[in-house]
């Protein structure tokens, strides 16, 4: 074997082996992914971890018999059951959590306790403005004392939320996400987990890794629409405090003696602390919304990696179709490569057919898989081929005949469309011949003539190396006009006869064996002299019986003798007839 040849299966190899590396790479890449996005996203809600449940429900959503059912929903309640307790032990550990002692928690912090004392003064001080309120300034001042109640109520969940916001109070986040857990627990699981096993394919797994690549670009930019949502909504919560405050301080250097107008700014700035602690949940909203789009991509990005490992295992089996293909031809080159030349040839070139069509379809059932609706596919294809592919198809099945019983071989001596040459190549849609010229050997003319395969179907061919080689071959001899005409063709057919004679008893052999195998009649081999009247006198037609492989030998050697035989002197000529 040569070295050049063993060249694409190496390649081949290197590819395959490529390939089986990285899907061994990628084999618990979607697992990684998603653990690794799912421990980012818990931030503060890591004591109460849910991946117990989500199992529980995942595998409870597979489940296909009633007691595989019933398992598994006995093990949802127990997962269910733990991350309540799981919230239990994180609130009351919640509870315990101290502040740091600087910075801005510490600050708002400080400024919840002062609101909270503030809070608790004004309900002393209401208490005891409502023993007073039977008088107009008992009645204003109890009115008052009620607007600031309400302002400074307002102010202290403004500010809760604030510190919840900013990570300092753990115990709300906490209640949070309890009550969204108690919102869902109860959920009925009905639909089964999609799995990426359904893109069987590699076309179904390539447009599945481009849907997936697109869906994760929106929900990344749908993330970064919340995100910045976030933003605006913190930078207009700061300008309505920094408002609020600048208002507030304007109020205390400048205060007002008219009731109403003090009660409608104290009410007035309780609203803005509402909208502030309204903006502060917002927020809390937006930044959650964010933080469940990108655990979303994760998830996507995830599957993407369990489509990238199935891509990478079909082109491997793709590739290790090829190689197989390959190697199966290379194998039958070299076991044939010592066979009959004529009978020999055909064989690998069948052999090799049959591996590349085996390995197209193969390769075309790992990227299209296989048609659902097959008798459907059939008859468009079949109807498709038969008017586009007309001519190949012909030639195809011509092929088909050339290689029967009653074909030709490389190596035979045929005549196809009135060209008469040596096989030297017969493929699947050209039979390619070694033309012989009109020579009197009968040596090639060194062109190659090429023949679609349909002359088998449409046409016909004459195959001169089957029964000895035997042909009929006629010459015309144009008679002197003093010669005898009678006298000219006897002496013609007994030259003729002489020569041809050992030829027609052998060609008379061979047809007997083939006429008596299929109960024919005898043909007789004796050569035949006619005469006829020509333009310039009379012709004598001879036709006798040659190999083809000496026709023009034949030939030139028979006009010699008849040529010589009529130029000779009349008495001469009539001596020898007498």
């Amino acid at each position: 074997m040569r070295r050049i040849n063993i060249v694409p299966a190496l390649v081949l190899s290197g590819l395959l082996l490529s390939c089986l590396i990285a899907v061994y790479i990628t084999r618990n890449l979607e697992t990684a992914t998603q653990s690794s996005h799912k421990s980012a996203a818990h931030g503060a809600s890591a004591a109460t971890d849910s991946t117990l449940l989500e199992t529980a429900r995942r595998l409870a959503a597979q489940a296909d018999t009633a007691d595989e059912q019933e398992q598994m929903l006995e093990a949802e309640h127990l997962a269910d059951h733990e991350i309540d307790q799981a919230f239990t032990a994180a609130l009351r550990e919640a509870t315990a959590y101290q502040v740091p002692a600087s910075g801005p928690l510490h600050d708002l912090s400080v400024r919840i306790q002062q609101l909270q004392a503030q809070i608790t003064a004004d309900q002393t001080a209401i208490g005891l403005l409502s023993k007073d309120a039977g008088t107009n300034s008992g009645t204003d001042q109890l009115e008052i004392a009620k607007a600031r109640l309400a302002l400074d109520q307002d102010e202290l969940g403004d500010a809760q939320q604030d510190l919840a916001r900013q990570g300092g109070d753990p115990h709300s986040a906490l209640e949070r996400a309890l009550e969204e857990h108690q919102a869902t627990q109860h959920q009925a699981v009905s639909a089964k987990s999609a799995t990426v096993s359904s893109a069987a394919t590699l076309s179904q797994q390539i447009r599945s890794w481009y849907s997936l690549g697109s869906r994760n670009r929106d929900i990344l930019a749908a993330a970064s629409q919340a995100t910045g949502q976030a933003t605006a909504l913190a930078a207009r919560h700061s300008e309505i405090e920094k408002r609020l405050d600048s208002s507030q301080s304007g109020a205390a250097t400048e205060p007002t003696t008219n009731t109403a107008a003090r009660i409608g700014e104290l009410r007035r700035r309780s609203d803005q602390r509402k909208t502030l602690a309204e903006l502060d949940q917002r927020i809390q909203d937006c930044q959650q919304l964010a933080a469940v789009y990108k655990t979303a991509s994760s998830s996507v990005e995830a599957r993407q990696a369990s489509i990238l490992h199935l891509i990478l295992r079909s082109c491997a089996e793709i590739l290790a179709v090829l190689l197989v293909a390959f190697l199966a031809n290379l194998t039958i080159r070299h076991a044939f490569q010592r066979s009959d030349r004529k009978r020999g040839h055909q064989a690998p070139l069948m052999a090799t057919v049959a591996v590349e069509v085996a390995a197209l379809a193969l390769v075309l059932l790992v990227i299209f898989g296989a048609p659902s609706q097959l008798s459907t596919f059939i008859g468009l294809a079949t109807a498709g081929l038969t008017v586009a592919l007309k001519d190949f198809i012909i030639a195809l099945f011509g092929w088909f005949v050339l290689m029967g019983k009653n074909g030709i071989r490389v190596g035979d001596w045929v005549e196809i469309n009135g060209v008469g040459g040596e096989v030297i190549q017969i493929g699947l849609l050209k039979t390619v011949l070694l033309e012989l010229g009109n020579t009197a050997s009968g040596h090639p003319t060194g062109r190659q003539v090429t023949f679609s395969n349909g002359f088998a179907m449409e046409g016909h061919y004459f195959n001169f190396s089957t029964s000895g080689q035997w042909l009929w071959d006629e010459l015309v001899v144009m008679l002197p006009p003093a010669s005898d005409p009678y006298l000219a063709a006897q002496e013609i057919r007994k030259v003729v006869e002489g020569e041809t004679q050992l030829d027609s008893v052998k060609a008379t052999e061979d047809w007997e064996r083939v006429t008596s195998r299929y109960g024919a009649r005898n043909f007789s081999a004796q050569p035949a002299v006619d005469m006829r009247p020509g333009a310039n006198g009379l012709e004598v037609v001879v036709r006798y019986i040659t190999r083809a492989p000496e026709r023009y030998v034949m030939k030139s050697k028979l006009l010699k003798l008849i040529v010589d035989l009529l130029y000779k002197p009349a008495s001469e000529l009539g001596q020898a007839v007498s």
